[in-house]
């Protein structure tokens, strides 16, 4: 089943200061702030949600098909989409700007300052999502603004089940336009904070929210994850990873697993296992896209978690 993954594809810039910034800001000086940090550590990694989740999709054996925009500078990552076999055909360049990226600083204390370049991110709305033919599975992942709106808003009018993943882009959004996307999903994906900020924009208990699509992901971090279906709430534990070493994309490689198995047509728990083993996985890796097991290991680790292999 081929899935239409609606999202940003960025260059993740990620620094290491070998020291502590509380050594460095003086609290009393904050009004009048001026700092540098030498990082002589730095790298580039491949990474924006539609990115991460196509990767992690692809290594279960999907078929994503990524839509999004980049800038000027993309070509090293429209070369690893080529290298992966991911088509490119629904990823549009506009002309001068830059791929969207992200400037991570982080201190010894693991403390990070973030700026963050939406570039061609801002005109994804120029995608139209009736251009991708064959999708019958969707998902809105973080992306610009209008665009989000206008995919969410296209997959219901074209009648193609989609979920709602709003991640860091949700405080964009205000209550009203959140029930909404509620109201046009089938499915929708938060963490633990972004529900309860879903919970306060809307006015609405997360009960209440999950009754509007056909089933509600929560995740908690190290805590698992839960999802509202069917009237019910199914717990999925926490996979136990080899190694706690990035969390980047650990939220894409999970979103990955939960589009696998509702496109196989898995009952909940056993698709949010699948998810858990996929975030596990990514955990123990440095970046969103570099880790890289077969299926076969896939579904070994998914075995020695539950029992039995998933396929």
């Amino acid at each position: 089943m081929t899935t239409l993954i609606c999202g940003s594809i960025a260059y993740d810039n990620i620094m290491v200061f070998h020291d502590r910034f509380r050594n460095h800001i003086l609290p009393e000086k904050i009004h009048i702030l001026n700092v540098a940090f030498l990082v002589p550590e730095m790298r580039r990694e491949f990474g924006g949600c539609a990115g991460n989740i196509a990767y992690n999709l692809k290594l279960l054996g999907g078929d994503p098909l990524i839509m999004a925009t980049v800038g000027d500078d993309a070509d090293p990552y429209l070369a690893r989409l080529h290298e992966l076999g991911l088509s490119r055909a629904h990823v549009r360049r506009i002309a001068g700007s830059f791929t969207a990226q992200a400037f991570i600083t982080t201190d010894l204390d693991d403390n990070q300052i973030t700026a963050f370049h939406p570039g061609a991110m801002s005109a994804s709305h120029l995608n139209q999502v009736s251009d991708a033919s064959g999708a019958r599975l969707g998902i809105v992942a973080p992306d610009g603004r209008e665009g989000m709106l206008k995919h969410a808003k296209d997959f219901a009018a074209a009648g193609i089940p989609f979920v709602f993943d709003p991640g860091q882009g949700l405080p964009m959004f205000s209550g009203d336009e959140l029930f909404e996307f509620l109201q046009l999903a089938d499915y929708a994906c938060f963490n633990d904070y972004e529900a309860q900020l879903a919970c306060d924009r809307t006015g609405r208990t997360l009960e209440v929210l999950a009754n509007e699509v056909k089933a509600l992901v929560v995740t908690l971090g190290g805590e698992g994850s839960r999802i509202y279906a069917d009237g019910q709430r199914y717990d999925i534990p926490c996979v136990k990873a080899d190694d706690i070493v990035d969390p980047t994309g650990c939220g894409d490689a999970y979103r990955a697993g939960l589009l696998h198995g509702i496109s196989e047509g898995w009952d909940w728990p056993k698709t949010g296992r699948l998810a858990a083993v996929m975030g596990a996985i990514k955990i123990a890796h440095r970046g969103g896209q570099n880790h890289a097991p077969t299926r076969q290991e896939i579904a070994e680790r998914y075995a020695s978690a539950f029992g039995t292999p998933p396929w």
